[in-house]
């Protein structure tokens, strides 16, 4: 195989095999070819973030041992609550997930882990098996596999600089020099392209802040749609690069759901399809939704309440429903709608395509290219910035299953229509109504061992552990309360 000259992916690039085909021998050959003299291998803990173990380079012969066995680590450090009694773990690096690091002191090849217990046996509470294993029931029940992808936000916090001086709530798509960060951001684009991470776009958000002696500009990532299990891996790395390359700039980021007194907060919309067999079952041939689609967007609005407690984990999250713009107003859905938690997004559907091209680009003579699988996707707009995106990934997958096997979820779909309806459920309004509503739901999500029973308590008990209900109180009459609280749950996911 020949590897295509614009694969921004190194290793896809050097050695000439998609990553699915990454081997051992691979890997030992890119890293001596591209002088590299040291092995990350990286996991996500307990608490959603993206871990490192650093390994010198040896040997070959250590070289290899390190990519084909992994290494033992203290899961009672990496999970809350695990027993130090029985807290051995190992970790064994998934080939696939291999690029090399641009950062640290000097290049190398970091790779992905899976978790394992004494006996071999994947370790059901980790967070790259939840997901896993909720995409695979998902696909033996309905034959059909989740695609997803994330909308990443995050402001960049820098000293107000009055040249340019960036307008409130205008920075949507804004260009440089109007645009503050635009070289960060492309910065960052090419770091995670560089990676393989399958990515659509970047560009500035609606939230550009000024205060007094700050200004808060809000940037957005979009992925493509790529299976679950690769998306939560995606959005985790992403959060890494992005806070990496700010940091290399002396920026402060942050991916908080609520950032000021006023202004946009950030969220964390995805966007899903179903595939069978190659093919976008959301839509018909004539791009019109079809039961499927409306039983995945049934499901989705079900398990909507109880999603909050992966997707909306501080205090801060429940500001942003309440006070947002574009947060969702109710447990809804609808075509194009930007208010309803779900919406259906233009998607070139009805033969649009073709007519557009031929119109703008008069003298086009190329036949138009067609998606190999169709575009057509559901948005379901309920995390932000602190959500725990494996747990909530996995969360999806359940509720898709859910919708498709559900009797009764076609007629929930017609009567959770915005465009038809106009009274509808609220979204909880705190972390301890989160709380409940996973305490209520969790029998579907602990269905077929996907969530760990124990997994849920430990959700349940840090969402009730976190309400901050005095503060939350005082933040509603108090802008100095208001400030303390967004501070508090500053760095968060």
């Amino acid at each position: 195989m020949t590897a295509d000259a614009l694969e921004p992916h190194a290793l896809v690039r050097l050695l000439g095999k998609p990553t699915a085909e990454f081997t051992v021998t691979d890997l030992e050959h890119a890293v001596e070819e591209l002088g590299l003299r040291q092995v990350n291998l990286r996991y996500v803990g307990g608490d959603g973030r993206l871990k490192t173990i650093a390994f010198p380079i040896n040997s070959r012969a250590h070289l290899r041992e390190v990519l084909t066995y992994g290494e033992r680590v203290d899961g009672s450090s990496v999970f809350p609550g695990t027993g130090t009694e029985d807290s051995d773990v190992y970790v064994v690096p998934r080939h696939r997930t291999a690029f090399v690091n641009p950062f640290g002191e000097r290049r190398s090849l970091d790779v992905l882990c899976a978790f394992y217990g004494a006996d071999g046996e994947p370790l059901p509470h980790a967070r790259e098996q939840i997901v896993r294993t909720a995409a695979e029931v998902l696909h033996e029940q309905t034959g059909m596999t989740l695609e997803v992808f994330g909308e990443l936000e995050y402001y960049l916090v820098e000293d107000l600089d009055e040249r340019f001086a960036v307008e409130e709530e205008r920075g949507y798509q804004e260009s440089a020099p109007f645009s503050k960060g635009q070289q960060l951001r492309e910065e960052v684009l090419g770091h995670l392209s560089s990676m393989g991470l399958a990515l659509k776009y970047a560009h500035g958000e609606v939230g550009n802040i000024r205060e007094d002696d700050r200004q808060l500009v809000q940037h957005e990532i979009e992925f493509w749609p790529v299976p679950v299990e690769e998306a939560a891996d995606a959005l985790v790395i992403a959060k890494w690069v992005v806070r990496e390359v700010a940091d290399r700039h002396g920026v402060e980021v942050t991916f908080a759901p609520t950032v000021s007194s006023s202004g946009a907060g950030s969220g964390l919309h995805v966007h899903a399809r179903l595939v069978r067999d190659g093919v976008n079952a959301l839509v018909d041939d004539e791009g019109e939704l079809t039961d499927t689609g409306r039983r995945l967007i049934a499901g989705l609005l079900e398990a909507a309440p109880a999603l909050t407690a992966f997707g909306n984990t501080v205090p801060t999250s429940y500001l942003r429903f309440a006070e947002g713009s574009e947060s969702p107003e109710g447990v809804s859905w609808a075509a194009t709608d930007r208010t309803g938690l779900v919406r259906v997004p233009l998607a070139w559907g009805g033969g649009v395509l073709p007519r557009m091209v031929a119109h703008a680009n008069p003298h086009h003579a190329e036949p138009v290219p067609v998606p190999d699988v169709g575009p057509q996707t559901v948005e379901l707009r309920l995390a932000d910035g602190s959500a725990d995106v494996h747990l909530l990934l996995a969360g999806m997958a359940v509720a898709a299953r859910h919708g498709l096997t559900d009797p009764d979820s076609l007629e929930r779909a017609a009567r959770w229509n915005a465009d038809d309806h106009d009274d509808f459920a609220q979204l909880p309004s705190s972390s301890a109504a989160s709380a409940d509503a996973l305490d209520e739901a969790r029998d579907m999500f602990e269905a077929d061992g996907v969530f760990p029973g124990e997994l849920i308590d430990a959700v349940l008990e840090d969402l009730r552990a976190n309400t901050d209900g005095t503060l939350a109180k005082k933040a509603a009459k108090s802008d100095s309360a208001r400030a303390e609280l967004i501070r508090k749950y500053w760095h968060v996911g």
